[in-house]
This record gives C-alpha cells, structure tokens and sequence, in this order.
C-alpha cells in the first residue's frame, strides 16, 4: 500500500495552484492587453468563490470539536486556513503588481488612460462633477458610525463595494459608511480625451472620493473602499423532509445574508478602522485580506474598449459547422446512419436545439428526455421543448434546482416547463445530477423503440458553449440508448440500481469500471505489454483513483493526465506520471478518459471527474466512444494538447506550474486551442 497521505497536496491549496495559472496569463505578454485585463477578473472572480464556498466550509469545521475534527477529517480547518492565507496573501500582492506594472503602463502604451481624480483635466474634472450630480449622488446613502457602542452597523451586501470615510478634526474616532452603486452606475466612466487624445477612463470610486466633502458638506481625512464576501451555503436544515425545490427557493432569498467570509480592504486604512470593521462585522484576523486602492476587479470584464481597437482583444473564432452535420437533410437520420461529435467552443451548438425541434416536427418521435443543469438565461434548448410540448410531444425534464449559483434560472425554466406540460422533476436530497443528457425516442414501423442520444461533457447552455471546451456524442446505437433510457427511470424512481452494459455511471459502477480498466492496464504492464493511461478532467481528488493511477505508474503503465483544476496528485521526479494543466481563452472542462488496452484502446467521455463529490455523489454518466473513426479523433485532439508548449504549465513536485517546452527549452511551437480550431478548420474543406 502506498503512503498515500504523505503525499497528496491539500485540496484548497491544490485549487489556489490553479488560480495562480490563471494570474499567470494575465503577465503573458503574448495575450491581447484587454484579454490580460480580463484573466485578472476571472482571477478576481474566482477567488470570491472559493471564498463563499470552500473557505465557508472551512469555516463551518472549526465549529466542530476535536474529537468531531479528528474522527471524520484527516485535515486541521484553523491550519489550512492559515495556508490559504499566506499563499492568497502573496496572490494578492502579485496581482497589484502586475495591474500597477505591466496593465496600467500597458494601456498608456495604447494612448488610454485609467486616471485617478486628481489627474484629471479641468474639461474632465467639470466632466466627472456633472456625472456625479446627474448619474451618481441619488444613488449614495451613507451612515455616521462610532467605532464603539450601542449603534447598529448597517448590513454590509455581498460583493457590494463601500467606502469606509475617516472624518477630520473629530476628537472621537468616528466613520462615515458610503456605499458604491455600481450597479446601477457603471463602474467605469469614460471621460473626455486629454489635449494629447489619450482616451481616458476614471473608477466610479475615484469620482465619488472627490465629490464626497461637497455631497456630505463635512471635512474628510480619507475615504478606504473594502467588499465583503459571504457564505454562499443555503444551508437546508433536511433535504429528506418536505418539498426540497420549495426548500430551494426559500434559501436562495437568504444566500447573500450568509455570513462573512473575506474581508478584502484598501491596505492604506488605518488600523483603527480597520480593527472597528474586523470587531464590528465579527471577523477573525483570516477573514481581513490586505489590497489595492481598488477593489472588485470581476467589474474589469465590462473595462470599455475604444472603438476600432480590436486588436487589443483576442481575434474572433467564429463557431464552425460540422462537416456531415451542416450537410445532413435530416439532423434524425444522419444520427441513425452514423455516431457524430460535436466539439465546442469550435464547432456550432445550433445542432443540439435543433436536434430537439426537428424531433418535435417528427411524427413517429413519441418522447423527448432532458436533464438540464445549467440553463442559460435565453435558452433555444427549453424554447424548443416547449415547443415539442405545443407538438404533443411527451417531454421529461431534470432540472438540478442545487446547482449553485444557477438555481434561480434553473427553477424559472422548470416551472415553465411545468405550466407547458412537460414532467418535470427536481433535485434529489443529498444528491446532484450532474449528467447531461438527451434521449429521443422514437417508433420504429414494427413499434419497437429507436433510441437517439446525447451524452455531453458541458450543460445545454448556449453561452458557455461559446466560451468552454467540451464535446458531445450523438449516437442511435441501441445500448447505449437502452441505458439512458435506465438512467432517466432511476431518475423518475421506477429503478433502484440502473444496471447498464455500456454506460458507466455514478454512483453505481462508475468507479469499479474505471478501477478494472485501470488494473487491465497493469496487468498488461506486468505482462510486458504497453499499459497507458490518457486522462482528461477538471479536477483530480478522489483518493482511490489516485492511489489506483500511482500503483499502475509503478507497475510500469505509462501515464498522462491533462488538469484544468484541482489536482491532489503531485509527482515527482521518482514517478512515472506526466501532469499537464491548459489555461487559455477557452475554458477546458472536458473530460475524457483513453485506456491503451495493449494497442486496441477504449476511450470514454462524459461529465464527471475523479473526485469525491462526482464518483459518490452525483448522478454522472461516461458514455463508451465505439466508432473507430471518432476514437481517433478524440485522440487526435488529445494528443494535441499534450504537445502544447504555449499555454500548458507543469503539475510537478519541482516544477509546479512552470510552462512546458520544447526540447530545445523554448515555448510556443504548438497551441492546443489554435490548433484545434486550425484542425476543424481544415475538415470543412
């Protein structure tokens, strides 16, 4: 047995790994200058998550007693909570340097300018004071705080930019409270140009600091912005009693009422303001995280671009057709006449609702199954099932009310499909579907059942297929339709265990199938054959596979992973285990998983990774690719990813996230995302 726990790296920390790749693209100097601008709020925005989910959690463990940590926990919450901080401490200071070093002298570069009031012109001070006047003084409320004593401290909203003001010449120490309306102002102005024709933008913020003493009609010494973050947990006292979707809905009105979790404040505060926001909003010294003059850099996704300045932003890829696809009279009949893939953000998601509403045009299509975990705001998915509903179509809908952070549009369209007709179902208690799923059936002649489905890697979301890699098999091989059809009774009740014969799914066999296709490969090892493994997820954690995939390295199987995210899986130089992770415009959150099989491989794809909360608890499906001519295809885009020596950093004992190259040590011959669309590019010739 391997000492497995001595070198698994912490699950958070693993994750805080990944953010710092993302923090890396925002200092490439080969990314368009307003995409650098752009990974600097993803990396914001990230970290604000894990701030509302994971450290919550955390949070929510140092509750527990010793005794209660010791006995279901292998891991100490108040020590990594302090390694969170120390590692997202230095996050933040590289942060501030790359935005003050290379992004601001970088757009100045570029004849643009961020300014702070104080820079500005006297067209553009005359400019701001108006805009404050007209756009943004209704919007202001602010309160006078003691720093100590019976007043009440106003609720501060999550994720809300304020203002904490120190007041001059008062013998108490006192504060004022100013919040920063944006919404529903812009969080960005664009001013006049300057006599040199610099295009200048200036911080909401920066014109509120210099029209407060005017608006208040008080002396300010200094006005300190900070944001809170809060529990993003809903915190369902019993998911087995009562109606959870209505347990959902209520919950989701007291999200933003969660308690504190990070504290991000301007670092010039003084300390005793600091320390009257820490005592007075009841945070410890791990929620207080040192920043910048700015704060809520996820507002920098909407930074105004100068008209005519594309080139400062990544050039368009237009979504390209499928080659048989785009061609096919019938989007049913290509499908029964052959398996296809689909592969966004490259390829047009317009298949997938069309697909749906040629089935509701289709006489002999009797039912239509869907599992819908994050549903886009505008949806041509559920349009097109209500209009298989207005068809006369029987329409069966999954709706996953527990996903966070969409549970609000996921209830809307439910209900929708509710009020069309079509059975809907919710989550399940203790439980997510995760699965993307859809099943067509329809009535063979002789009445049998023909089975068309769609086992995806990414939601039925048409604004995330433009931005996330994923793919999606379209099949009619009977089997695996018979098992959906199995998966979608498991989730109407009628089945207990959906006993599949192509289908690996979770939590029933999804772990032992993959653990046996592990072992095969060892034995082919030990037997003198080629053992490989070539795995693609989003993330790596569940401790069985990962001990799995360590024995089959030693054993002598050859093994390469591709990990967006969390990786718990560190080798080093003793193990025969590459690790790769690719952090570039798209998103990567494939998964897909290639057995060697001793030359005669089997590949697998669908939505779950080796982790505790996919392989245990979730409903997840990973269909078989059996076509030969897409098996190789899935390997073909595989094998360019591993080859990527421009976006792809190393997962590595010694050399963590340090960026692949060639052998002659140098970066950029190959980029797996250009490469890609370059290949797709090139079948539709």
């Amino acid at each position: 047995m391997l000492n497995l726990q001595m070198s698994l790296i912490a699950r958070d920390i693993s994750w805080l790994h990944f953010n710092a790749r993302v923090l890396q693209e925002a200092t490439d100097k080969s990314v368009p200058l307003y995409e650098r601008i752009k990974f600097l709020a993803i990396y914001s925005s990230n970290l604000d998550e894990f701030y509302r989910v994971r450290v919550s959690s955390l949070r929510q463990f140092k509750k527990l007693t010793k005794e209660e940590r010791r006995r279901f926990f292998d891991f100490k919450p108040k020590k990594e909570l302090k390694a969170i901080r120390k590692m997202v401490s230095k996050q933040q200071e590289e942060f501030g340097r790359i935005f003050r070093e290379e992004i601001l002298p970088g757009l100045e570069e570029e004849n643009i300018k961020l300014l702070h009031y104080q820079e500005l012109n006297k067209e553009q001070s005359n400019f701001a004071r108006q805009y404050f006047d007209d756009e943004i003084a209704s919007h202001l409320e602010s309160k006078d705080l003691p720093v100590e004593g019976e007043a009440d401290f106003p609720f501060i909203k999550n994720r809300h930019l304020y203002l904490a003001v120190d007041l001059a010449n008062d013998e108490d120490e006192r504060m004022l409270l100013v919040n920063v309306p944006s919404p529903p102002v812009s969080r960005f102005v664009v001013l006049p140009k300057d006599k040199k024709g610099n295009y200048c933008v200036c911080f909401v913020d920066s014109i509120i600091r210099a029209n407060l003493e005017r608006h208040l009609g008080l002396k300010i010494d200094g006005a300190y912005s900070f944001k809170l973050s809060r529990d993003a947990e809903m915190y369902i006292d019993n998911e087995f009693d009562g109606d959870l979707k209505e347990k959902i809905e209520k919950s989701l009105s007291n999200r933003d009422d969660g308690l504190p979790t990070r504290c991000l404040y301007d670092a010039n505060m003084p300390k005793w303001m600091r320390k009257a926001l820490k005592d007075r909003l009841e945070l410890s010294k791990y929620d207080l995280i040192p920043g910048a003059r700015y704060h809520n850099f996820m507002d920098f996704f909407g930074f105004p671009l100068p008209e005519g300045r594309e080139d400062l932003i990544y050039p368009e890829y237009p979504p390209l057709p499928h080659p048989r696809l785009e061609r096919a009279e019938s989007l049913i009949k290509a499908i029964q006449r052959s398996d296809h893939l689909l592969h966004f953000p490259y390829q047009r998601y317009d298949y997938v609702p069309a697909l749906i509403r040629e089935a509701a045009d289709t006489p002999s299509v009797k039912r239509i199954q869907i599992t819908l975990y994050r549903v886009a705001s505008k949806s041509n998915v559920v349009t097109n099932l209500l209009y298989a509903l207005k068809r006369g179509k029987k329409v069966e809908v999954f709706v996953e009310a527990k996903a966070r952070f969409d549970e609000a549009s996921n209830l809307f369209w439910g209900k929708e499909l509710e009020k069309a007709g079509a059975r809907v179902q919710y989550s399940f208690p203790a439980v997510k579907v995760h699965t993307k799923l859809l099943h067509i059936v329809q009535k063979d002649e002789d009445g049998s059942n023909i089975h068309l489905s769609y086992v995806g890697t990414g939601n039925f979301n048409e604004k995330t297929a433009k931005l996330y890699g994923d793919h999606a098999l379209l099949t009619s091989h009977p089997g695996i339709g018979e098992d959906i059809a199995k998966v979608f009774d498991l989730l109407r009740g009628r089945l207990i265990l959906p006993n599949c014969n192509h289908l690996l799914v979770a939590p029933f066999n999804m772990q032992s199938e993959f653990l046996q296709m592990i072992d095969n490969e060892i034995k082919i090892a030990k037997d003198g054959g080629n053992g490989f493994l070539f795995l693609k997820m989003n993330s790596l954690e569940e401790e069985t596979m990962i001990e799995k995939i360590r024995e089959a390295a030693a054993a002598g199987v050859e093994v390469r992973l591709i990990v967006r995210g969390i990786c718990r899986l560190v080798p080093d130089d003793g193990e025969n285990i590459q690790i790769i992770s690719i952090i570039d415009r798209f998103l990567e959150h494939a998964r897909i998983f290639i057995f060697g099989n001793n030359g005669n491989e089997k590949v697998f794809m669908g939505s779950a990774d080796w982790m505790n909360r996919n392989l245990h608890r979730r409903v997840e499906v990973i269909t078989p690719i059996y076509d030969p001519t897409l098996q190789l295809e899935l390997r073909h885009l595989m094998d360019m990813q591993w080859r990527d020596n421009t976006k792809a950093r190393l997962i590595h004992e010694r050399k963590n996230n340090e960026y692949q190259v060639n052998q002659d040590g140098e970066r950029g011959n190959f980029r797996a995302q250009e490469d890609m669309y370059r290949y797709f590019e090139r079948k539709m010739d």
